[in-house]
């Protein structure tokens, strides 16, 4: 009976491992699946159990959240580029709040994300904020630092005008979900780069323009409305007393931009587990089959590359990666969806033409804005996955998931302002929801005239009914 002895007296039997490696190569390989294959399955349930735990508690805390609908009108004479919009998404990066390990994993803490929304009410358009109660003071502080003669007035949701099931008797609608064409480091075109010199003066061409045109061309009974979601994200955090710097987009950025330089082709993607599986089966090779005295030759790399090697539009676009992570970056999520009775629902007639204005935002060899993931199914049980798939992205729209549907990306606060901004005056759309002016007292005796309502709905506070009751007039003194 083999057996290994240590110091201090201590034997160690290894007839065991001596009879294993003894087996032939198949049964060798099954025999130590199976001493440590359950503690691969013991893994999984574990991180299973610890996900569904961290969601049970997230959902006990987020059901004390309350939400807001906020409508911002702006004065149709004011002139701001889209950096005054960049600098109210940089104040509200100061809405994160990262949890510790017992706050995510006990408290349920999640972090709070916003909604910024362009909608269309059969052609009445209107800008929106989706944010969650604690931060309306935020919102409101970060647009009237950019827009001190802007309105904003809490309104009720408008999700609510079309239905959570389909197919429905009334509605129907079609979503799309926007992606980026490339990895995240790589940034799409941004608004400095729709201005141009036709003379003396500098022109800016608001993208919006092609954006806003889209969807005042929808008619009665019909809804396009277009939401960009963000959260968030960590800038740095502490780790064994030592300050590190990490970022998923800069982190990205740094890795992309040395992969470029290096010429080095990205390494393909492989599952998890078949990695495990790969790496255990060579381990086992190794140990049955004794090493070749042949010596195994080395493959020659390539000469790393260098900055100056690159050609000038590689040079412009790693400048152009490393300007992306050098600002504050968003988790994001971009989904438009056309909802419209049944009798008038004809989504080809807008959407196509929604999608096209986006892609004005596609920097050739960089990244741009694509539909990834669509309300449509085929082949076998057609009917039922596009019921599904509709009821899903319905929920998902209302409720601001970010998590659902296809992966969320990173964009930075120029990016973000190059989509979602404020028009300049000289978009001329037709039932853009502005502010007349100068917010001041009416004269007395004003005519009244009638005007075009919104058909938002704004949010009133109820008065009790205990202060609407007449009041006895107080007692006089006697003379």
């Amino acid at each position: 009976m083999p057996v290994a002895e240590l110091p201090f007296g201590i034997v160690i039997d290894l007839s065991f491992w001596s009879e294993l490696l003894n087996l032939p190569d198949d049964q060798k390989i099954l025999a130590i699946f199976a001493i440590i294959g359950w503690t691969i399955l013991a893994l999984i349930f574990f991180f299973m159990g610890a996900e569904l735990w961290v969601a049970a508690r997230q959902s006990l805390y987020t059901s004390q959240w309350k939400w807001m609908t906020l409508a911002v009108d702006v004065p149709s004479d004011t002139v701001q580029s889209p950096k005054a919009v960049e600098q109210i998404f940089a104040q509200l990066s100061g809405a994160f709040a990262g949890p510790n390990f017992g706050e995510k994993y006990w408290d349920g803490v999640k972090q709070r994300w916003f909604s910024f929304e362009i909608i269309s009410i059969e052609g009445y358009i209107q800008f929106l904020i989706y944010t969650e109660a604690k931060f309306r003071d935020l919102v409101e502080a970060s647009i009237y630092a950019q827009y001190p003669m802007a309105e904003i007035t809490e309104v009720e949701d408008y999700v609510s005008t079309i239905p959570d099931k389909y197919p429905s008797d009334t509605h129907n609608i079609f979503g799309i979900e926007f992606g980026l064409a490339a990895e995240d480091p790589y940034p799409i075109r941004t608004y400095e780069e729709f201005e141009h010199s036709i003379s003396k003066d500098v022109t800016f061409a608001d993208p919006m323009a092609a954006i806003l045109e889209n969807l005042a061309r929808i008619g009665p009974g019909e809804n396009l409305w277009l939401q960009i979601i963000i959260e968030p994200i960590s800038g740095q955090w502490k780790a064994k007393g030592i300050d590190m710097i990490k970022n998923s987009l800069q982190d990205k950025g740094r890795k992309l931009v040395k992969k470029i330089v290096e010429n080095k082709k990205p390494a393909s993607k492989e599952f998890f587990l078949s990695k495990i599986v790969t790496v255990v089966a060579e381990e086992l090779l190794k140990a049955i089959r004794p090493p070749t005295e042949v010596p195994v030759k080395k493959k020659e790399e390539a000469p790393i590359g260098k900055l100056s090697d690159l050609t000038p539009g590689l040079r412009d676009t790693v400048a152009a990666i490393e300007e992306k992570i050098g600002k504050i970056g968003f988790k994001t999520k971009l989904r438009a969806v056309y909802a419209a009775a049944n009798e008038v629902f004809n989504p080809s007639h807008c959407l196509e033409g929604l999608i096209g204005s986006l892609s004005q935002f596609t920097f050739p060899e960089r990244n741009g804005i694509v539909p990834k993931g669509f309300t449509s199914a085929h082949y076998a049980f057609k009917n039922y996955r596009l019921s599904w798939k509709k009821k899903l992205f319905a929920a998902s729209y209302k409720k601001r998931k970010i998590k659902t549907g296809i992966n969320p990306y990173i964009l930075n606060i120029e990016e973000l302002a190059t989509v979602w901004h404020f028009p300049l005056p000289l978009v001329k759309t037709p039932l853009l929801q502005k502010t007349g002016g100068k917010r001041a007292e009416p004269p007395i005796n004003l005519p009244i005239e009638e005007m075009t309502e919104s058909p938002l709905r704004r949010r009133v506070q109820e008065t009790p009914e205990a202060e609407l009751e007449e009041k006895p007039p107080a007692e006089l003194p006697y003379a």
